[in-house]
């Protein structure tokens, strides 16, 4: 094993790797909790039954997803990278898809099946990395901060910091309520512990608004710690039964976004851990047809039992800065994420309270990409603003880059730089033009 996961070669021995597993699984643990919560849209007031997503479910599938597309990247692809459900698309997933255009998560699951399918044969053709390197670098992180603020907004109305105002749409909550109390507590510890560099800070943060909400009364406490996994009945398989169902225009999409949203993920988090790692040659990743398989598997895999799209996590920098340099740390993490099976009875203690300091904290994270963006140049800085605003404003990822990916042909053009402008944006931007005239209701 030591040979196969090339230790001696890496400098690098099974307590190391183990303690870097273990430091990226607590850096990630968080979407344990807080993707059930976000797939059932359970801080949604007076939603539907059957809307959302059965809760316990989808934290099976969750730790599911995350334990096979972690091992097959540690095993199949070798690298210290751990996956599962990721942040961001899970939103577009909930509060675009469920929520906005009312799609059945039935379907939409099913969308994300097909997705994985789609970037599984992609990815063995070359023809992946070719697509997606036809969209505009500033584009790319454009979508990634307008994620980030989508997701913060979402936290913000889950923790009651934003509300609605009839007057101005929004407005700032009732600070004298208990729960939003909570929620703004859980965010500055969080912060703190982000600020001291803590690793794992996202999920100790929730840990310490669930123990003071029990303490407090706020939340009711669980009856135990340890408990039966589960059933994975109410989406096992779903997605399969569904497959006919997503061929529509709306859906067709959804997928597209599914494909956009987990490609950057996926790319960018690739690049970055393996470059901190001392793991790029060349500029180059090796084994990244490996690597974007273990990703197409994951989510594929994910959807079958019943989770929305897996990608690579960015808190694998954690365990690389534990000293991880080899598949073996996300062998790791893999198997403390089937580990966490057993804790299921903890999801009654994660209220909306104890999730939003999380998705406001992962949207300041991810906002960070506008420093990539070279504002002074208008003809960009244009549909970038627009893809970025255009996400919470109107309560929807895939609007966001419809718009943008409309007007960046147009800038581009007027400013004299059509040449630059690959084809398939002019395609892409006149396809959601028509989607916005024809289907888009």
């Amino acid at each position: 094993m030591k040979r196969y996961f090339q230790f001696e070669e890496l400098g690098t021995n099974y307590r190391t790797e183990f303690m870097a597993g273990l430091t990226t699984f607590l850096s990630m643990a968080y979407i344990l909790f807080v993707n059930p919560a976000t797939l059932s849209l359970s801080g949604v007031k007076g939603l539907p039954a059957g809307v959302g997503m059965d809760p316990g479910a989808v934290f099976v599938a969750t730790a599911l997803a995350a334990a096979a597309g972690s091992l097959v990247m540690g095993i199949f692809a070798r690298y210290p990278i751990a996956l599962a459900p990721g942040m961001g698309i899970n939103a577009f997933f909930a509060y675009t898809v469920l929520l906005t255009m009312q799609i059945p998560w039935q379907t939409a699951i099913a969308g994300t099946l097909v997705s994985g399918i789609l970037f599984i044969i992609l990815t063995a053709t070359g023809l992946r990395e070719k697509i997606i390197n036809a969209i505009p670098t500033e584009l790319k992180h454009a979508v990634a901060a307008g994620i980030g603020l989508f997701i913060a907004f979402i936290g913000c109305q889950d923790a009651g910091i934003i509300v609605n105002n009839d007057a101005t749409l929004v407005g700032l909550g009732d600070f004298s309520k208990g729960p939003t109390l909570l929620a703004i507590f859980g965010l500055f510890i969080t912060v703190v512990l982000m600020t001291r560099k803590v690793n794992g800070a996202v999920f100790y943060g929730m840990v310490a608004t669930a123990v003071v909400g029990v303490a407090t009364g706020l939340i009711a406490p669980p009856k135990q710690i340890i408990g039966a996994v589960p059933s994975i009945a109410p989406t096992f398989g779903v997605a399969l039964a569904h497959i006919g169902d997503i061929f529509t225009a709306k859906m067709i999409l959804v997928v597209l976004t599914f494909f956009f949203i987990d490609f950057f993920d996926t790319a960018g988090t690739l690049v970055a851990v393996a470059n901190q790692a001392g793991l790029m040659k060349g500029n180059k990743l090796p084994r990244a047809g490996r690597a974007m398989f273990a990703d197409a598997a994951a989510t594929t895999i994910g959807a079958v039992f019943g989770t929305s799209t897996t990608t690579a996590y960015i808190e694998s920098s954690a365990g690389v800065a534990a000293g991880g340099r080899s598949g073996f740390t996300a062998v790791v993490a893999a198997g403390l994420f089937l580990l966490s099976l057993l804790f299921s009875p903890l999801l009654s203690v994660v209220t909306a309270s104890v999730t939003a300091p999380a998705l406001i904290i992962v949207g300041i994270l991810m906002v960070s990409s506008l420093g990539e963006i070279d504002w002074k140049k208008f003809e960009v800085a244009v549909p970038a603003f627009f893809t970025l605003i255009a996400m919470p404003l109107t309560y929807s990822i895939a609007t966001g880059i419809a718009i943008g990916f409309i007007f960046y042909p147009i800038t581009m053009s007027i400013k004299g730089r059509a040449k630059e402008v690959h084809p398939a944006m002019y395609v892409l931007a006149v396809v959601f033009v028509l989607y916005f005239l024809f289907v888009r209701k």
